[in-house]
């Protein structure tokens, strides 16, 4: 678990690293519907106090319209499943997507987003007797979703979203289904 967190933030810092530039939009400024920040930083605060389950993403604005979004999920659940009766996820997640702003409100607008995403790790679960029954949760994953993002004061903005997304692997198939769903509140500090 403490190779995968450090991986994760290794990862993260190398990619706010490289998107450490100044982004100019096509009209020659700064991106205004943003507050002219051009970077965020996020947590799904839902699923963290509901499951356990850290959700942290890094925001990129590429233009007033449109971002790069890297997501890092610690204790990933598959959809919102719990972890009762003796079953254990041991999975972690990582996500990219594009995020596509519309409409001209200055105080939130909605987006919409195509993702890819990997999980990797296991799933335990009890089986009659004294066994564990153990899945492969490895999974590459690609999906679609949309939210909406209020953006109340300089540097903060929160707001909820949802996705559905396929997954190609036959063992999480098996055990539960190809189609996730997810869902959150993101809170977001931008700079």
């Amino acid at each position: 678990m403490k190779k995968s967190i450090f991986t994760l933030t290794l990862i993260l810092a190398m990619a706010a690293a490289s998107f450490a530039q100044e982004v100019i939009s096509s009209s020659g400024g700064t991106t205004p519907k943003t507050g002219g920040f051009t970077n965020e930083i996020h947590v799904n605060f839902v699923t963290l106090i509901w499951f356990g389950s850290l959700e942290v993403g890094y925001e990129r604005y590429l233009s007033d319209d449109h971002s790069l979004e890297f997501k890092g999920l610690i204790n990933d659940r598959f959809g919102f499943n719990n972890e009762n009766n003796g079953k254990k996820y041991k999975t972690n997640s990582l996500q990219a997507s594009m995020n596509f702003y519309f409409g001209d409100n200055s105080n939130g607008r909605f987006f919409i987003f195509p993702l890819a995403k990997y999980r990797f790790g296991d799933f335990e679960e009890p089986v009659s007797g004294d066994g564990i029954q153990t899945t492969d949760m490895n999974a590459f994953i690609l999906g679609a979703g949309a939210g909406y993002k209020w953006e109340m004061s300089k540097n903060f903005a929160f707001g909820p979203f949802a996705s559905v997304s396929r997954n190609f692997s036959d063992a999480v198939s098996d055990r539960f289904t190809a189609i996730e769903f997810n869902a959150g509140f993101n809170l977001g500090y931008r700079f």
